[in-house]
């Protein structure tokens, strides 16, 4: 094996969670091992060992590393190991290096809470480890914005074993793959290691979803995938958003259509504003084209993660607009954006009152529902049974408050 020299993961003394690899491939000499570890004295036998199956792993005979660990779990020794060796040996056929897995989740249903995402840098493991804890619907494994270029190969790897390694408590695993075709390329990363939610960004026409989808099923068919992935397109220009309805209906697996204003804003050239007259247009077309689809429409993230009134009164906003749903970019924002969406005490009485007559009618095999004097069309009594359902999802309600209230 030919000489090579190359390195992966971040270095400094402020490292967290993360991990330095230096891999020198060498043409004699055995494998030699250098570890600088903020946990030596009780995991540096563990950490050697295991860069030593790496190595062995990936066939390489003869090597010198070098490691600068700040106290990186397995899986992402393993990712930054992995990097190294792939970036040494850029045309070699390798077999993926696999972390130990961890808790198995359901796969997850199409109509599915998406009421906060939180997104993750894909590079930054000492973010993603705890996310889970805050209670998201969805944590968003980004490839896209939050990774610097040169890092994408590295982040591909990282979020694979993050997907298959982490307890994501619940939370939908969700992944934001790059824009075209390198997002194309990321599905072989994400595709076979249990993603439920793709976000593909900056969509623009329905001609681009079907080409996606159609990689995508390429992808599951290769491995063996049966379950259903999710898509959540992305709005984020002039054009996307004019053709909303399109991009929605491109195929069944898009359960949800989100708009992005700070790309948006930034096609129209103008500022983004908390008052958001910039945006309107844009945010109804893709609230309606979402809801004239059957999908759900999610909002774009709050940028000020120190304002957590302005957040609060941006979700109720977008509440009162259509959407389901909002972005995050902190842990601090989802608690708020939970409480914005959910429903008020007077929707919860005034649903309940109408689940209650359309149980009664049900009952005595009635054709209408009425409450007091009015008749109580079919949409309403569904808008009704589902703020009853996310109320006691909530516990704003208890399970018997039929009999309690």
């Amino acid at each position: 094996m030919a000489s090579a020299s190359t390195s992966a993961g971040p270095r400094g003394d402020t490292v967290r969670s993360d991990v330095w690899i230096s891999l020198t491939i060498k043409p004699s000499g055995g494998v030699k091992i250098s570890l600088k570890s903020k946990v030596a004295s009780l995991y540096g036998e563990s950490i050697e060992d295991l860069l030593r199956e790496g190595i062995s792993h990936f066939g390489i005979k003869h090597a010198e590393v070098v490691v600068e660990d700040g106290g990186a779990l397995p899986f992402v020794i393993m990712a930054r190991l992995e990097s190294a060796v792939r970036r040494a040996l850029p045309k070699a056929e390798l077999t993926p290096w696999l972390p130990e897995a961890g808790p198995k989740q359901k796969p997850t249903e199409k109509r599915r809470p998406r009421r906060s995402r939180l997104y993750l840098p894909g590079n930054s493991p000492k973010l993603m480890i705890n996310a889970a804890v805050h209670q998201p619907d969805g944590l968003i494994l980004d490839l896209e914005d939050s990774v610097a270029p040169a890092e994408k190969d590295a982040a591909q790897i990282l979020v694979r074993n993050a997907l298959i390694h982490l307890d994501f408590m619940g939370a939908e695993k969700m992944v934001r793959v790059n824009q075209g075709v390198r997002g194309i390329e990321d599905l072989k990363f994400v595709v076979p290691y249990g993603v439920d939610l793709i976000l593909v960004p900056k969509v623009e026409s329905e001609e681009e979803m079907r080409d996606f989808c159609k990689a995508l099923d390429e992808v599951k068919k290769l491995h063996g995938i049966t379950r259903p992935i999710w898509l959540m397109p992305i709005i984020e220009s002039a054009k996307g958003a004019w053709f909303a309805y399109n991009i929605a209906t491109a195929n069944e697996s898009i359960s949800s259509l989100a708009i992005g204003l700070e790309d948006y804003t930034a096609d129209l050239g103008v500022q983004r504003t908390n008052e958001g007259k910039e945006s309107l247009w844009a945010r109804q077309q893709v609230i309606n084209g979402a809801k004239a689809a059957g999908v759900q429409a999610i909002d774009t993230v709050f940028s000020d993660v120190s304002d957590q009134v302005g957040l609060l009164a941006s979700v109720i906003e977008a509440k009162a607009l259509g959407f389901e749903g909002k972005g995050c970019i902190h842990p601090r924002q989802i608690a708020i954006v939970h409480q914005g969406f959910a429903p008020t005490l007077e929707e919860i009485e005034k649903a309940q009152k109408i689940v209650l007559a359309f149980e009664e009618a049900e009952k005595k095999g009635l054709g209408v529902v009425s409450l007091g004097s009015k008749m109580i069309d079919p949409p309403v009594v569904k808008r009704a049974l589902a703020t009853v359902t996310a109320a006691l999802r909530e516990g704003l309600i208890s399970q018997n408050w039929r009999v309690s209230g």
